[in-house]
């Protein structure tokens, strides 16, 4: 307790709660998991655009000597990727669905299976329709055979780019879960940074689609080809309803991200480490122990010291006690007579002499 605590318990802890509220460390776990969940969502999304977005610049370059996706293209995508993304769903306020979980352990791989699944699945879609659409677009729709060695901007190569970009928007929303959830949509509404980022990237996409020309090499295209594109992307949605029903054991335990055995000095370092942590843990117990104990004894002090109080004042002068060094008598000659005093009247014994300093 950072407030009513002593300073003894401040110093033996390993966790001092500064408004002494034990809810303080339900929130703690709770944000904790949040940011843990934060980072694995946007590494999921980062590592699938990463896979697609050289995949198909390896295949493009190799099969038609120009990567398809430009040099201004690519750099918006990466705009997406690394900016807006983070910013979208690194800010995902926590829920008490966290708290159902289980604790992530020390050796937990940072990209488990699961995300690893989703990475692989989403990448393997995004890539076969990228590579549909660059060596059978001109005959699905009906175009003319694209060049990518100029700069000139083409319809091909705009709906190449303009179908990569809305597949990576839908995509982002299937990134908000990383646990095999369902319903991606979920809390959508809670996060008004997410929406912000979704609605400004969609109208910057139209923007540049429609009026970017020779700067990002994009020309503008029909309703019927901005429905295909948008169409394609949202199948991402459709998508990941499928790939979250594959189970997360078909990836091998050795794929997983971020997960090593211990060694031996580690163990030995986690057991010195359990070990120190019980010794305190002991010694927190001995020192409340000990302050107990205490409060016992001198509770049981005040205790018999008030019934020794109480008895002396309800004692009377004539059971038996002796008289108090304050009990006045009086004598015949209306003197004042002390206790260990003699009277003025009185006189003094043989060999006593007068004392006359008062």
């Amino acid at each position: 307790m950072g407030i009513a605590g002593t300073d003894v318990a401040k110093n033996a802890s390993d966790i001092i709660l500064t408004d002494d509220n034990f809810t303080s460390i339900v929130k703690a776990c709770m944000w904790g998991r949040n940011v843990y969940d934060s980072i694995s969502k946007f590494l999921q999304f980062q590592l699938t655009v990463n896979v697609v977005a050289v995949m198909l610049c390896f295949i493009g370059s190799c099969a038609h000597g120009a990567s398809p996706l430009r040099a201004v293209p690519m750099l918006w995508v990466n705009l997406i990727m690394d900016t807006f993304a983070s910013l979208a769903l690194a800010t995902e306020p926590p829920t008490k669905d966290l708290l159902d979980r289980q604790p992530y352990g020390r050796t937990k791989p940072l990209i488990s299976r699961t995300m690893l699944k989703n990475i692989i699945g989403h990448g393997f879609y995004q890539l076969i329709i990228m590579l549909v659409i660059l060596f059978y677009g001109q005959t699905l729709f009906d175009l003319k055979l694209a060049s990518y060695e100029d700069d000139n901007p083409t319809v091909h190569g705009t709906i190449l780019f303009n179908t990569f970009v809305w597949m990576q928007i839908f995509n982002e929303i299937n990134s908000r879960k990383c646990h095999g959830e369902r319903n991606v949509v979920k809390g959508i509404f809670n996060n008004y940074i997410f929406i912000g980022v979704i609605v400004g990237t969609t109208a910057a996409q139209i923007i540049l689609i429609e009026f970017g020309g020779h700067a990002f090499a994009t020309t503008g295209l029909s309703w019927q080809q901005w429905l295909i594109c948008v169409g394609i992307g949202a199948g991402e949605l459709i998508w990941g309803q499928i790939v979250a029903t594959i189970p997360k054991s078909v990836i091998p335990n050795g794929m997983r991200l971020g997960t090593q055995p211990f060694t031996q000095a580690e163990a030995n370092q986690a057991r010195m480490l359990w070990m120190r942590s019980l010794k305190r843990v002991q010694h927190q117990i001995r020192v409340a122990n000990a302050f107990k104990r205490a409060g016992h004894e001198r509770h049981r002090r005040l205790s018999l010291l008030a019934e020794a109080s109480s008895n002396n004042l309800k004692s009377a002068p004539g059971d038996g006690a002796g008289p108090h060094w304050w009990t006045k008598k009086s004598d015949g000659e209306g003197g004042i007579k002390m206790k260990g005093m003699k009277s003025a009247a009185q006189p003094l014994l043989e060999g006593e002499e007068e004392d006359t300093n008062v």
